[in-house]
């Protein structure tokens, strides 16, 4: 909205606020229906249903989320909804969440994730897709176990790996480079009073919201300004609220989840050399062989290009490995306003190329980029 507004600018900006006064928001925060298909511990299934007068074709997807994020990052609101963009589209739609955390999960350390609810789902979800290789997408961490589950059980029927934000190297990211040298005060036993805390408690929710916003830091600041010369633009106001709707049911990481993601990922950033130590093995990421599609966040303060980029000479197994930087930060270069035009459908030109010919039935597909 200009200094001075228009007088349309105007009408628009005082039908925005009584719209929001009279219905509690501008945001459409319903999600899209869908079916749970499988579950077990710490893991549940769901297919979204598909779209009215539009028929499933293709290999599946399979959403994977973080710990901590709620299943809301792929499903941000209608018009900004990865979720509602692949159903609308006709693919076959899935995605995996794992339940609440609590205290009682404090001894839980990523293996679970790793050795059976990534790849339960994805066998689940190739089952229930007729045998269809599946298409696996994951945002943050999520992207991790879904790299580390791949590299660990080959075999699994997957077509393509996608990568959102995966942080493989945490040396230069801005929020842990401040308090780097605090993490080594304990000594090379890690025994600090943060290692000791970990091991009794779960990262709490404010501390886990908080890590979240600080990717939109800027946003926060600049709120106030920033609502009063856009009322006039609905979008951006709805957008606004459905991310606060978001960081406002992120959750907590388990106490010894926490703990492998400070020693390994944030102290030791230890997967940077691509090998990754869990439960007394050793996952190399030269064993995927699925072509992988990563994407860097242009704005992303939570996991830069820097620490996404490394992942790229790792992948030597691998049949194809694509790099794109797309507009946004953390959570805006999966779900905001201009993922519609970016990230997804380079995502939508991904799946596609590397999806099953229909005419040969499941199996390996694919074929390489021009």
């Amino acid at each position: 909205m200009d200094l001075i507004p228009k007088p349309d600018q105007v009408v628009a900006a005082a039908g925005n606020v009584a719209h929001a006064l009279v219905n509690g928001g501008l945001a459409d925060l319903r999600p899209m229906p869908r079916t749970l298909i499988d579950e077990g511990d710490r893991r549940e299934v769901y297919h979204y249903r598909p779209a009215a007068q539009v028929v499933e074709t293709g290999d599946p997807v399979l959403l994977v989320t973080p710990l901590a994020a709620p299943s809301l990052c792929f499903d941000l609101r209608r018009g900004c909804s990865l979720v509602e963009h692949l159903v609308g589209g006709g693919r076959p739609t899935y995605l995996v969440e794992y339940g609440q955390v609590s205290v009682k999960d404090r001894c839980l350390g990523i293996e679970p994730w790793v050795d059976e609810v990534v790849p339960a789902a994805v066998r689940a979800v190739s089952a229930h897709a007729g045998g269809r290789p599946v298409h696996v997408v994951g945002w943050s961490l999520g992207g991790i176990f879904a790299l580390l589950a791949a590299a660990d059980q080959p075999e699994l029927p997957i077509a393509s790996l996608t990568l959102l934000g995966a942080p493989l190297d945490t040396a230069d990211v801005p929020i842990v480079a401040p308090v780097r040298p605090l993490l080594d005060l304990g000594g090379a036993e890690g025994r600090s009073a943060l290692s000791r805390a970990y091991q009794a408690l779960s990262a709490a929710q404010p501390l886990v919201r908080w890590a979240g916003q600080l990717s939109s830091f800027q946003r926060l600041v600049a709120t106030p300004l920033a609502l009063a010369v856009r009322l006039d633009d609905r979008d951006f106001l709805a957008q606004v609220e459905a991310v606060d709707h978001f960081t406002s049911r992120m959750t907590a990481y388990p106490g010894r989840t926490f703990g492998q993601l400070y020693h390994r990922f944030i102290k030791g950033s230890r997967l940077a050399d691509g090998d990754f130590m869990l439960d007394g093995r050793t996952i190399s990421l030269s064993a995927v062989s699925a072509p992988v599609l990563v994407f860097g966040g242009a704005d992303d303060v939570i996991t830069p290009i820097a620490a996404v980029r490394p992942v790229l000479p790792l992948l030597t197994g691998s049949r194809e490995v694509r790099f794109e930087v797309v507009p946004g930060g953390h959570l805006g270069m999966l779900t905001g306003r201009a993922a519609r035009d970016t990230t997804w459908r380079v995502l939508d030109e991904w799946v596609e190329q590397w999806s099953t010919p229909p005419a040969t039935g499941p199996g390996p597909g694919g074929r390489k980029a021009r």
